[in-house]
């Protein structure tokens, strides 16, 4: 079977949209789900956001699979504007009232902070409050209007497991040799 690149556009209104827990739940796009914010960053804080990009990197060096209930395929964060605004943009295989609610749980369950403690708004009670944590990122998000997928509604998990059995594939040939 083919698999043929797809694109998909999402509409401006999403008042038709199914309603979730917390919103509108966004279709599953070829780029599977996923969510970008954008929101200010509090005063003096870019440093310590780049402080927790690495101190997540580390976290990932000790465990890999630290970040695996939330079935990413991707993070970006980028800090712009003079250090002034931050973006965070996941692409995830779990609909986005799921996917907060593991985020929250996650960080709650390993007593980790998040980022977000360093944009303006975030509410302090987030370990105890998802809601007021779904409020933030619903209200600081930028919804894509288009997205394209190269190989389009391919789960993380199925992306491993193909990439498994091309290694195991190549092992077995090498020892034909």
């Amino acid at each position: 079977m083919e698999i043929k690149p797809a694109a998909m556009v999402i509409p401006k209104d999403t008042s038709h949209l199914e309603q979730g827990k917390y919103g509108p739940v966004f279709p599953r796009t070829p780029a599977c789900y996923g969510f970008t914010i954008i929101a200010k960053v509090k005063p003096g804080h870019a440093d310590a956001i780049r402080g927790y990009g690495g101190t997540l990197a580390k976290a990932l060096e000790t465990d890999p699979y630290l970040l695996g209930p939330l079935k990413l395929h991707y993070l970006r964060w980028v800090l712009f504007d003079d250090d002034t605004r931050f973006m965070y943009q996941g692409i995830f295989d779990t609909d986005f009232d799921k996917y907060t609610e593991d985020a929250v749980m996650l960080f709650r369950k390993a007593g980790v902070d998040t980022v977000f403690e360093h944009l303006e708004g975030f509410p302090e009670d987030w370990k105890t409050n998802t809601e007021a944590f779904v409020r933030f990122v619903r209200e600081h998000q930028c919804n894509s209007f288009m997205e394209y997928g190269e190989y389009p509604y391919v789960t993380a998990d199925e992306i491993k497991k193909a990439l498994n059995v091309k290694n195991a594939l190549s092992q077995m040939l090498d020892q034909l040799q």
